[in-house]
């Protein structure tokens, strides 16, 4: 559809999927990057460069619509796997997200999609199946990165009950190619298929293609209701058996399963290890935490109402490694 779509974190894993998708149509795509992020406009897609904490350097954004439908896909936030709310992750994460509602009710957006997060989503017992919620609060949750993204959440709700057309969405763990962003989950493949992962550990997590998401995205903009949240997930996998799919891929070997009393214990050896080989380290405790918490998500409400269909992991894992090693090949070429 003819229009304007305007997508910040134009260069994180699930922004530039979504351009990716978007530069397909006959739409005028404008993309948020940081000063430092290196990009090039092509096809129908400008990028500008800005701050979510900064509303004045995103006013360029949203200028000279031309009387064009405007429509807004707020993916930029900084995803933490550290405990604690620090000051940069609720400036991006809360006050970035109540930048862009203001400038979108000045400015009049057609509509609004907000990329939450299914951590902002109260846990209940593990036997739980986890459904989409009409209201969050930071006190729910636990972790630096599902607090802020539950406050966030909120405020578009709040926005939306205020007569903003706005669409939240939540994806579980996001997996896939295209990822030059330092996504945690694209690392642990990363490492595991360069022997630099040194155990792996017990627990999983709801893992779901990064393209999937995208659409979901897309979909939720163009059917989704004003107000409501859907949940675009996929289904539990054990860690290891993420890493023997990656394995019956072609590629890794056979790793130790610490059990979560263990790696808890270790946690400042792996630290260490990551420090040693300039890794971010991918276990913490609160990694550990998500990892045996409950993931039980439905996307029921997302496949009725958007025709969400996420697919298997192991397509999603072949694509990964591909992508990781052309990246490779490329980055060795200069």
């Amino acid at each position: 559809m003819k229009g304007i779509y305007i997508v910040t974190g134009a260069r994180g894993h699930l922004g530039s999927t979504l351009l990716r998708l978007l530069q397909n149509t006959d739409a005028e795509i404008r993309g948020l990057v940081l000063p430092q992020e290196a990009v090039k406009n092509h096809h129908n897609i400008r990028y500008y460069i800005g701050d979510v904490r900064d509303p004045d350097s995103l006013r360029p954004l949203f200028e000279n619509t031309h009387g064009l439908p405007v429509w807004v896909i707020h993916t930029a936030a900084i995803v933490d796997i550290s405990e604690e709310v620090s000051p940069q992750l609720y400036a991006v994460n809360v006050e970035g997200t109540r930048n862009l509602l203001s400038l979108c009710r000045e400015y009049g957006v057609q509509r609004l999609l907000y990329v939450s997060s299914v951590h902002a989503i109260p846990g209940r017992d593990k036997t739980s199946v986890l459904t989409e919620v009409s209201s969050f609060s930071p006190n729910d949750v636990v972790g630096g990165y599902a607090k802020t993204k539950a406050q966030a959440t909120q405020l578009v709700l709040d926005a939306a009950a205020q007569g903003l057309n706005a669409v939240v969405v939540h994806p579980s763990g996001i997996l896939g190619p295209y990822e030059a962003s330092g996504n945690h989950l694209v690392q642990l493949v990363g490492d595991y298929i360069h022997g630099k992962l040194p155990a792996c550990v017990t627990g999983g997590y709801d893992f779901v293609d990064v393209r999937d998401v995208a659409k979901g995205c897309l979909s939720a903009l163009e059917k989704g209701r004003s107000g409501q949240c859907y949940i675009l997930s996929n289904r539990h996998y054990e860690i290891r058996e993420v890493l023997s799919m990656v394995r019956r891929l072609g590629t890794g070997k056979r790793l130790p399963v610490l059990p979560v009393w263990m790696a808890k214990s270790a946690i400042p050896f792996m630290q260490l290890h990551a420090k040693r080989t300039h890794q971010r380290p991918l276990f913490t405790r609160y990694s550990l935490y998500t990892l045996h918490s409950n993931d039980r998500f439905s996307h029921d409400k997302a496949t009725a109402e958007l025709g969400y269909r996420p697919r298997d992991l192991m397509q999603t894992l072949r694509d990964t490694i591909f992508w990781l090693k052309h990246r490779e090949a490329c980055s060795s070429k200069t």
